[in-house]
């Protein structure tokens, strides 16, 4: 089999919760040797309370070595760094103050190794007024600002559905240690790369962001009606619900069509897109009552035909029963040595000539590599058995 793009990289993992493992996660996925290192516990859950065995953290942290090692010791702190010397990559997320406490900050390992290139990702930022401050997924949702335009106009902020600054932020610093390693071919230096939940959350504001900055508009909630493509939404069916996006005169003109509603292109309320925009409230319930009077299945099928935006407003079981879900194959399979065989989510990335394996490696339990590692860096069992009662490993 062909090695994987990353098989030649080495990665210290001291990620926990969401943001961090999401970066690593790219890593280890694309073939990179990870090591996840974490405190001796007897805990059974992870970080963020979930089960080690359940969904959450299966999905998180596939593809990767584990080790148990307490930095804090003056022995496991030895140990850290003489994986870091060897290492191409470390990836933390603790609050931005942790990681110098512990002395396993980047300018302390680039004293050792200085092709190292360090990740990190805090709440708000590693410097400033709030760098310390702890920051989770929806304080940055909040602050970041896209709870005040997510949900419907008049019933307050609404998280959206998923970590997205968690997940975004991740997605980002995975691409800044790309640059960094990228960089690295031509200067042989390492660096230290890092973002934030909040940095990532304002980047994902995009044009809403530009909105404020250029025009000194603030967005408001607008449901699920696009901000400024009208007609873009939800609308009715005879057995539910569809996504239909329709803006720009050329779309507008084929959708009216496709619906049998050719009369509402020339309706005085909705001839030009700025009088749709003026009246969209008006134009979403014309539409409305035309989508009503048939099925989904037959409005997407007419919709489509005509080259039109849209599409069934699914469930997550029905997003993976769809055949073009099917067909690209995010669902993989991984044979879990206790869980048996189980599914995770994939990659999104598809490279010709690096096809992903046929299956993923499962997560490790706690540790379950601890003496493999050691052993590697010269530790004979009589060392390992000494460092486990002393509770370093």
């Amino acid at each position: 089999m062909t090695a994987l793009p990353l098989s030649h990289l080495s990665v210290l993992d001291l990620t926990a919760h969401r943001a961090g493992p999401t970066a690593v996660r790219q890593l280890a996925d694309w073939g990179a040797h990870v090591i996840k290192i974490e405190p001796p516990s007897d805990e059974k859950n992870d970080s963020m309370g979930g089960a080690r065995h359940g969904f959450d953290f299966q999905n998180l942290h596939r593809n990767k070595k584990s080790m148990t090692l307490n930095l804090k010791s003056a022995e496991g702190h030895a140990i850290f760094m003489k994986l870091a010397a060897k290492a191409d990559v470390i990836v933390e997320n603790y609050r931005s103050d942790v990681k110098h406490r512990l002395k396993v900050d980047y300018d302390t390992v680039a004293k050792v190794n200085p092709r190292i290139v360090y990740g990190s990702i805090a709440g708000f930022g590693q410097s400033g007024p709030d760098a310390a401050r702890p920051g989770v997924d929806q304080i940055a949702q909040g602050m970041g600002g896209l709870m005040s335009i997510t949900g419907e106009p008049g019933r307050g902020p609404m998280r959206v559905g998923i970590p997205i600054a968690d997940l975004t932020s991740g997605l980002l610093l995975a691409q800044a240690i790309m640059l960094a390693l990228y960089n690295r071919e031509r200067t042989g230096k390492g660096q230290w790369v890092h973002t934030s939940l909040i940095e990532a959350q304002i980047f994902m504001l995009d044009f809403q962001a530009s909105r404020w900055l250029m025009k000194g508009e603030v967005a408001k909630q607008a449901g699920n009606d696009h901000p400024t493509s009208i007609p873009t939404g939800v609308f009715p069916t005879q057995d539910g619900y569809i996504n239909i996006a329709a803006a720009g005169d050329k779309m507008w003109k084929r959708a009216a069509e496709a619906l049998g509603a050719a009369t509402l292109i020339d309706h005085p309320e909705h001839a030009t897109p700025t009088l749709r925009s003026q009246n969209r409230k008006a134009l979403n319930e014309r539409i409305g009552e035309v989508t009503r009077t048939n099925t989904s299945a037959h409005w997407i099928e007419a919709l489509n035909k005509a080259g039109v935006p849209c599409g069934p407003i699914n469930t997550i079981d029905k997003t993976f029963a769809e055949p073009q879900v099917q067909h690209l194959g995010i669902a993989r399979p991984v044979n879990h040595p206790k869980l048996g065989d189980i599914k995770v989510v994939g990659q999104p990335i598809n490279l010709s000539d690096f096809p992903q394996p046929a299956a993923l490696k499962p997560t490790p339990d706690l540790g379950q590599h601890t003496d493999e590692v050691l052993s590697d860096l010269g530790y004979d069992p009589a060392k390992i058995a000494a460092l486990k009662s002393g509770g370093v490993i």
